[in-house]
């Protein structure tokens, strides 16, 4: 028993009531004394476990409909004491007040509660659980003497200690630590909610522009992850790194609700490469499209009549780049279309699925890591990411781009294959780093020009990607064009269309350039950085 703190007395109330048999079990065969409360109560009684309820040992009734009825000193200063200390210690004894050694708490499920549309506004206020992370938090604040479980994950680390005599400090910090992170993040949930009533949806809903009015976003921003893994390294080995998954307003999703089938751990580069392939692909679920992403940037997308189709348009858009990449895939994975990778150097596979025959043709890769995931994302999100000293906070580029309203200011409206071409040109284009200029003909990326500092450097490379293929192809180009000298290069390589934001002073001299090079062009009023 060295360095264990006997658990004499424990207060139990949770909302999530599985695995209360086993640990009701393991708390009778220590000999604890346990207080409850309500439903709690019920069912621990209904294991065999006798326990006190709270309003015997508050000398009150819930009140308030439930609202009221941990929140008492009989309850948190035996939470709190400092055994440690004397006068602690004969507080307690005047006030006939006896502590607890361990508190079993989780909380009222708030996050499900607001997930989807349609929320029940009373109902979730509800929710909005006081006495549960009071006790919480209190209890993770005196871990020097008291064990705090907040997820029945964690029940057989307690029914295990009170068997070996008592909790270790080790694992009442580990304990407290998780605790503090719960109630962080649920009060992170319920900021956020809150906000999206009083108007500041923080990016979580339609609202007006930022010059319209303040209050778009919180004045203080609140995020909370779960730690998914810790990774072998970050973007290079001497880099540490983990992966936490944060959930959307229906629960987890995307990586954070992916699943991996085969292959090695996922690493840093993997996780952010498979990122970039899903945005792409979540694009186009109308049909079966591939896309092969390298360094999170495109180097291959493509349409087919089929999944193995579609793979191989996307490989045939650069193949020497694809070797080493991420696929990402709008359908489930079939056998033919995994033969196919299984002939490339692959590192990650997304899908929406994976079917046993392709799976069984992939078995001899033990390195290439299969991961299912639905590529949809939630349209109440935000994009968050680091600088020196602070956190970037946008909305996601999620908004749709209809060719309806795009405005022809060159050439004659194209034939429906051709402007097809443009429409995933233009597509793409918004998931490679800008500068970018994506070449796409026959329903295919045949060139990528991204992350380029000049435009036309950015077209020069895309051109070179693509060779003989430029010609009769069409372009999109992620922002507008500050000088002809792009148009032109595009018009000599046999480009014949362009879709491009416009608004540059020099619109007009870009616009007669494409004119003159019988290049039919496209403004589309949007521009699609990605930095």
């Amino acid at each position: 028993m060295s360095g264990r703190l006997p658990v004499r007395r424990a207060l139990v109330s949770v909302f999530d009531k599985q695995g209360l048999d086993r640990l009701a079990a393991a708390l009778a065969a220590a000999g604890v004394e346990v207080v409850s409360t309500g439903a709690t109560a019920a069912a621990l009684e209904g294991h065999g476990l006798p326990v006190t309820r709270v309003e015997a040992l508050t000398g009150f009734p819930e009140m308030l409909g439930g609202r009221v009825k941990t929140l008492h000193p009989r309850v948190h200063a035996g939470l709190l004491a400092d055994r440690g200390d004397p006068e602690h210690l004969a507080e307690l004894e005047a006030a006939g007040i006896a502590p607890f050694d361990l508190v079993v708490v989780n909380l009222y499920p708030f996050e499900e509660t607001v997930a989807g549309e349609g929320v029940d506004e009373a109902l979730a206020v509800e929710r909005i659980d006081v006495g549960g992370p009071a006790m919480v938090r209190a209890a993770a604040k005196n871990h020097a003497s008291v064990a705090v479980v907040c997820d029945p994950g964690d029940y057989p680390l307690v029914e295990a200690a009170v068997a070996a005599g008592g909790t270790t400090l080790a694992e009442r910090r580990a304990l407290a630590a998780k605790a503090f992170a719960r109630t962080a993040a649920y009060d992170a949930a319920v900021a956020a909610w809150v906000a999206e009533l009083a108007g500041g949806s923080g990016g979580l809903k339609d609202s007006p522009p930022v010059d319209e009015g303040p209050g778009r976003f919180p004045a203080v921003l609140a995020l909370g992850g779960r730690l998914v893994q810790a990774l072998r390294y970050g973007e290079n080995p001497h880099q540490a790194a983990a992966f936490y998954a944060v959930d959307g307003p229906e629960g987890p999703w995307g990586l954070g609700a992916a699943v991996q089938l085969a292959g090695k751990e996922l690493s840093y580069n993997n996780l952010l490469d498979a990122d970039a392939a899903l945005g792409l692909v979540a694009e186009h679920p109308e049909r079966p499209f591939a896309a092969i992403v390298k360094h999170t940037n495109p180097c291959g997308a493509a349409y087919g009549a089929t999944l193995a189709e579609a793979y191989a348009g996307a490989l045939d858009g650069d193949p020497v780049s694809a070797f080493g990449g991420v696929v990402g895939l709008s359908r489930p994975l079939d056998a033919a279309t995994a033969a196919s990778i299984a002939g490339v150097f692959t590192e990650v596979v997304v899908a929406p699925g994976f079917e046993p025959e392709a799976l069984a043709a992939l078995a001899g890769k033990p390195s290439l890591r299969l991961v299912q995931v639905d590529p949809a994302r939630p349209s109440r999100r935000l994009g968050v990411r680091s600088v020196a000293g602070g956190l970037l906070v946008q909305e996601p580029d999620a908004v749709a781009d209809d060719p309806a309203g795009w405005t022809l200011a060159a050439g004659e409206p194209p034939a429906a294959g051709l402007l097809a071409d443009l429409v995933l040109a233009w597509s793409v284009a918004r998931h490679v780093k800008s500068n970018a200029i994506v070449l796409a003909r026959g329903g295919r990326v045949v060139g990528v020009g991204a992350g380029q500092q000049s435009r036309v450097d950015a077209v020069r490379l895309a051109v070179a990607k693509a060779g003989e293929r430029a010609a009769g192809a069409a372009a999109g180009s992620d922002a507008f064009f500050p000088f002809a000298d792009g148009v032109e290069e595009l018009g000599a390589a046999g480009v014949v269309a362009v879709a491009q934001p416009g608004g540059s002073v020099r619109d007009a001299e870009v616009t007669a350039t494409a004119a003159a090079a019988g290049v039919v062009m496209f403004h589309t009023g949007r521009r699609h950085f990605r930095h």
